[in-house]
């Protein structure tokens, strides 16, 4: 049984590989078909549409490396910026002078930190390579050394997620947000609870990132995911609504804009608002002619 259609959180790639169920059009689901043709596989089970580039993918694996790592630390706001993966390269122990968090520290020793570190940078690379199965196993004894340790618990979490490991994951990053403070993976996380049917906490979670107000961007998947649960829910009301709120007209588009103009997009056909759709399919498609399966879409749509 395929499971409900979803978009949204942070950090994926793919967008409308899973969009066979829950209320997709017969055209769409044909022409879905052919832009496969060239070989791709189906998916079996549902997996998250994945949005971003390879950039951000790097971008993500560096943040998750370098956080954690000594005092001053924000709260609430996303917690430290995320830095690029080749600065990652030059200093696996991240932009702090070397500072090594407390607790990996006290786990393993400190004649032990520096292995420690460099098998967390190995994952982190693996990671940003889409080896998923190699960083998880290079994570897990990490985690286990080392609980307390926020970089580890992040990017471990963030690996069982892509491995469609939603409660495990959610595990992971529960405990990255509960010693950190941190909202800047409260996407992934209320996507995880999503997977689990937890709408509940979907909400809570969005409602936290909200009133935390980090970067737009954060902001805007947390919007996709939390419209994403309304809508599994038959809410397509106010699914329709909460994505409106936040695709206000902008000078400069980015891709946050994109994702969330798509997701709209794909509500307004879901709800038989074919020509709204059309439309703001086409303006993703003028922006960027080759955003995810964007022509896919309006071929459905003619």
């Amino acid at each position: 049984m395929q499971g409900p259609r979803r978009w949204g959180g942070l950090a994926r790639r793919g967008a409308g590989r899973a969009l066979e169920g829950g209320g997709a059009s017969d055209a769409w689901r044909a022409a879905d078909r052919d832009a496969r043709a060239g070989g791709e596989t189906r998916p079996e089970a549902w997996q998250p549409e994945q949005w971003i580039d390879e950039g951000e993918l790097r971008d993500e694996a560096a943040g998750a490396v370098g956080r954690g790592r000594g005092p001053g630390r924000g709260r609430a706001t996303g917690g430290a910026p995320r830095r690029p993966i080749e600065d990652e390269s030059r200093d696996p122990r991240g932009s702090r002078g070397g500072a090594t968090d407390d607790n990996v520290r006290n786990a393993v020793g400190p004649t032990r930190v520096a292995r420690f570190e460099a098998r967390l940078k190995e994952a982190s690379d693996a990671f940003r390579r889409e080896r998923y199965d190699e960083a998880r196993r290079l994570l897990r004894p990490l985690a286990e050394q080392a609980p307390g340790a926020s970089s580890v618990r992040e990017l471990y979490g963030l690996t069982l997620y892509r491995l469609g490991r939603w409660a495990q994951a959610k595990r992971e990053l529960e405990a990255f947000r509960t010693q950190t403070g941190g909202t800047e993976q409260h996407p992934v996380l209320a996507d995880c609870a999503r997977a689990l049917g937890q709408y509940a906490e979907v909400e809570e979670l969005w409602d936290e990132l909200r009133a935390a107000s980090p970067s737009g961007a954060l902001v805007a998947e947390g919007r996709i995911v939390a419209a994403g649960a309304l809508a599994d829910q038959g809410r397509l009301d106010e699914a329709i609504a909460l994505l409106e709120g936040g695709n206000r007209p902008t000078k400069k588009l980015m891709l946050h804009h994109l994702r969330m103009s798509y997701a709209l997009a794909d509500l307004y056909e879901r709800a038989g608002d074919l020509p709204r759709a059309r439309d703001l399919f086409g303006r993703v498609a003028a922006t960027d002619p080759d955003f995810v399966d964007i022509q896919a879409r309006l071929r459905a749509l003619r």
